[in-house]
């Protein structure tokens, strides 16, 4: 079936931390009509700072079912449990969908349908997953170019933190649900390191301390790297002693969350819970503090003609106007949708940027939005 044409009508669904006004007012360039959906109209409305961009709605008394329209986007900002009920609104009415969060094996499983009915399912399009990926492809084909396959090492390290800007003692400050990051630290972490894919049961586990730009960080895996592997193209030649996706702390991190660690390793859901109720009170960002993004994706290799070593760098503080994380989460997003309505991406599963040059297509869209990854060489 042939790809249905985006209608020029965006839906975004979802008003919390990760909303930013910086990516809106990008969509609302790009778009014919935005309407922001809050799990209540009168959340929507309270986002003043999203005045004028976007029409506010609320899932509580409008229906979002009956206001989706062959071709329409509707950009799911709402926790990774909701997105399965609102891929299959979509597929209902033949809307194409967005999100910043990983794919999950009930989008994966939307796949045939999304390509059948020629709709597109675009996720990790955020900031991690997202901008890493960006990060990745550029990284991959130019140590390619420069070095050839033909290696006799590589090591690839990605790792991102949102983080207070100014560090406190818990070395932290909630910008997302306690209970996600919680259910982060809970699963197991796949990587490669020393040469050998290893598994940690907690992700603390494995902290080191990681050098970016002039200061140090504590850096741990998360989630499963593997797969990345084969889905940044490196080569299959390429010896990997080092293959790692993950997330950055301030220093200190680690001792602040001994008790935290404690009560997750238990594994009680209810004492789960209690605790990030208590975290959620005791370690809120409040409207005066400011918090901070850092993605640091590099990549080194070892070849007969010498060593390659390069990397991106961003690094973004939050102010009164926007946070960084909603800067970082929202643009990304921003950018997916516009090339969705501009029928850039093909239908079916996708994710953000799947080869070198749709990832510089989409750094130039963030570049002339004012989010910018730093190229280096170490």
């Amino acid at each position: 079936m042939a790809e249905i044409t985006a209608s020029g009508t965006v839906h975004w669904v979802g008003t919390g931390l990760s909303t930013g006004p910086g990516g809106l007012r990008a969509v609302a360039a790009s778009a014919a009509d935005v309407r922001l959906w809050g799990r209540t109209r009168a959340r929507a409305e309270a986002r003043t700072d999203l005045a004028g961009l976007a029409a506010p709605r609320g899932l509580d008394a409008d229906d979002l079912a009956a206001a989706l329209a062959p071709g329409d986007v509707l950009v799911s900002m709402l926790p990774a449990t909701e997105h399965p009920r609102l891929l299959a609104l979509c597929l209902d009415a033949g809307a194409h969908f967005v999100c910043s969060s990983y794919v999950s094996d009930a989008l994966t499983a939307a796949d045939a349908e999304a390509r059948r009915r020629g709709l597109v399912v675009l996720t990790e399009s955020g900031l991690d997953p997202g901008l890493d990926h960006l990060a990745a492809h550029l990284l991959v084909a130019r140590a390619r170019e420069a070095v050839g396959d033909d290696v006799e090492a590589a090591d690839f390290l990605s790792y991102c933190g949102g983080v207070p800007a100014v560090p406190n003692a818990f070395r932290y400050r909630f910008s997302w649900a306690p209970q996600g990051v919680l259910a982060a630290l809970a699963a197991p972490a796949r990587h490669r390191a020393d040469g050998a894919d290893r598994t940690v049961r907690h992700p603390w586990e494995a902290v080191r301390t990681l050098r970016v730009g002039d200061e140090e960080f504590e850096a741990y895996p998360n989630r499963d790297s593997l797969p990345y592997i084969a889905r940044y193209g490196l080569p299959d030649g390429w010896p990997l002693r080092t293959f790692v996706r993950g997330t950055l702390r301030h220093a200190g991190w680690s001792r602040a969350w001994e008790p935290v660690f404690a009560t997750v390793a238990e594994g009680d859901p209810a004492a789960i819970a209690a605790l990030a109720a208590d975290l959620a009170e005791r370690h809120p960002t409040g409207p005066d503090d400011r918090d901070r993004v850092v993605l640091s994706v590099e990549l080194a290799v070892e070849g007969r003609a010498g060593t390659w070593h390069e990397g991106y760098l961003l690094d973004v503080t939050g102010d009164p106007a926007e946070s960084a994380m909603a800067r970082c989460v929202s643009l990304p997003v921003a950018c997916g949708v516009t090339r969705v309505l501009a029928g850039a991406v093909p239908a079916g599963v996708r994710t953000a940027a799947h080869d070198a040059a749709e990832a510089a297509s989409w750094l130039a869209f963030l570049n002339d939005h004012g989010l910018s990854l730093r190229p280096f060489r170490a």
